[in-house]
């Protein structure tokens, strides 16, 4: 009898945006003490580099192994791979000084064995070692320890060589990026929230205790939409920021606009002639069409849950590259209307699960 190895691997890296941070804790960032992070490349080969460069906070890699008989039964299955802790780096007076994180031990479920595949879950994460003083709901109602941070990750391999992974569960805070086995950028959490994050009581309150968190998963935006919300946050004047409760109007359709925006955090809805054709997730680049056009807004865009934009203006963009976007949102639009509702490539999910082989989840 002939046998089959399946290996492959799914990774989340965790970082912090800009303007994440909220209330006190923002007083560090501010002042250059601490610092928020670049955003993750969309391919990463290497991720020593990038730890050596301080480029993340925690990352969670799951690999697995299994080997199938000719017929699909499961004959073997392994655990690979493991969290790596990242590093904060603070700088007071002229001087740095980098901390590397505090690892908690890998949870890793006992894998489920079905007909012809074999899923393994595991959750990796951990906090940062410098102190964060807190509030917390509950006795003793302060903590110096910062909460911890991690990302639940599933991966199933099937007999036939495909592999199926999701971002099952997460922290509130930071944001999470998850990677596949070719070191591709495929999956995002929506939300970042501070607070949440902040009033954690324990670490009994995580997966090493007795709780996790779901969460809200969006695929990745467009390559183009990275190159242009990186033009937006880091060249000439820094735009404004808009936080909105969720339900909120960002624009409505057939009223004028002039204005450019990028979704920091949290998810939009985005309805055309009443009917939803999409929800984006941070990243996306949205409302081109009147700033290109100088005409009316074409859609509305609600709030699905409290969101971070940022503004732009007309000067702050390349417009070549935003009518770019606006050409490739309108052929989205067009297969939303005949598919149904989710644009391609920013679909909001509460867990989302893409699939190496054919991917079910587009970038």
């Amino acid at each position: 009898m002939g046998t089959r190895v399946v290996e492959s691997s799914v990774m989340s890296m965790s970082w912090i945006p800009s303007d994440a941070v909220l209330g006190f804790g923002k007083l560090p960032f501010s002042l250059g003490v601490s610092h928020y992070d670049e955003p993750l490349p969309d391919q990463v080969d290497d991720v020593e580099a990038l730890r050596r460069a301080d480029r993340f906070r925690f990352a969670n890699r799951l690999a697995a192994a299994a080997t199938f008989s000719d017929d699909g039964q499961v004959l073997a299955f392994r655990y690979t791979g493991g969290a790596l802790t990242g590093s904060t780096t603070v700088r007071l007076a002229g001087l740095g000084a980098t901390f590397a994180g505090v690892p908690m031990p890998d949870l890793r479920a006992e894998p489920v064995v079905g007909d012809g595949w074999v899923r393994f879950t595991q959750t990796g994460g951990g906090r940062t070692a410098l102190p964060l003083p807190r509030q917390i709901a509950r006795p003793p109602y302060f903590r110096l320890q910062s909460p911890v941070t991690w990302s639940t990750l599933s991966l199933t391999l099937f007999a036939d060589g495909r592999a199926d992974y999701e971002l099952v569960g997460a922290s509130p805070f930071p944001r999470h990026w998850v990677y596949d086995a070719d070191g591709r950028l495929v999956l995002k959490s929506g939300i970042t929230d501070w607070s949440r994050w902040m009033a954690q009581p324990s670490p009994r309150h995580t997966p090493w205790g007795d709780e996790d968190s779901p969460a809200l998963v969006v695929a990745a935006e467009t390559a183009l939409e990275r190159e242009m919300s990186h033009r937006i946050m880091r060249a000439g004047q820094r735009p404004r920021i808009e936080k909105l409760p969720a339900g909120s109007e960002l624009v409505r359709q057939g009223t004028p606009g002039d204005a450019l925006f990028l979704l920091l955090d949290g998810l939009l809805g985005v309805d055309v002639d009443g009917a939803r054709v999409a929800e984006v997730g941070p990243g996306a680049v949205v409302g081109e069409r009147s700033l290109l056009e100088g005409g009316l807004r074409t859609a509305t865009l609600t709030a699905v849950t409290p969101v971070r934009v940022a503004h732009a203006d007309k000067d702050a963009v390349n417009l070549a590259a935003l009518a770019r976007l606006a050409r490739g949102h309108r052929r989205e639009e067009q297969d939303s209307a005949s598919a149904g509702p989710g644009r391609p490539g920013t679909t909001a999910v509460p867990a989302a699960r893409a699939q190496t082989g054919h991917e079910s989840v587009t970038a």
